[in-house]
């Protein structure tokens, strides 16, 4: 849908004055805000389309992508009953990525994953109980998809 108007932030399509078919148009949008609210993409980035893809399931598009994905690089895939679509993320967007829990976040060039981070280690002096409170809240980090532990 080239040409059309579109929503500034996601560039949603518009329905114009007179349009036929306005269904299309509206469809559309109703497609693309299905897989941006609450963003969870199957993994990413990845730059080959996968080979059997379900409705509504949605992947990050690799640096260099191929096949379907041709450059799309960053976005956001989605498959559908039409086939892929594509969103160009926005600055700040986020996703969880559903095969490890992570959550993703677009800065305007790529998509960053959750800070790696390594358990306490060394020291002249050994506090077990600090070291066993920090492991801990390093777990639960872990669980939100904020950090990966090194």
């Amino acid at each position: 849908m080239t040409d059309m108007p579109a929503t500034p932030r996601l560039a949603l399509p518009l329905l114009a004055i007179a349009q036929a078919q306005k269904e299309v148009t509206h469809n559309e949008a109703l497609v693309l805000l299905d897989a941006l609210v609450h963003a969870a993409v199957e993994a990413g980035p990845l730059d080959d389309p996968p080979a059997d893809p379900g409705e509504g399931q949605c992947w990050i598009v690799g640096a260099v992508p191929s096949g379907a994905w041709s450059g799309q690089a960053a976005a956001i895939a989605l498959w559908s009953a039409g086939g892929w679509r594509f969103v160009a993320p926005r600055p700040g967007i986020e996703v969880v990525r559903l095969d490890d829990g992570a959550r993703l976040r677009f800065d305007g060039g790529l998509w960053a994953g959750p800070a790696t981070i390594a358990a306490p280690a060394g020291g002249s002096t050994i506090d077990s109980e600090a070291r066993s409170v920090i492991g801990a809240l390093i777990l639960l980090l872990e669980a939100q998809g904020l950090l990966i532990s090194g």
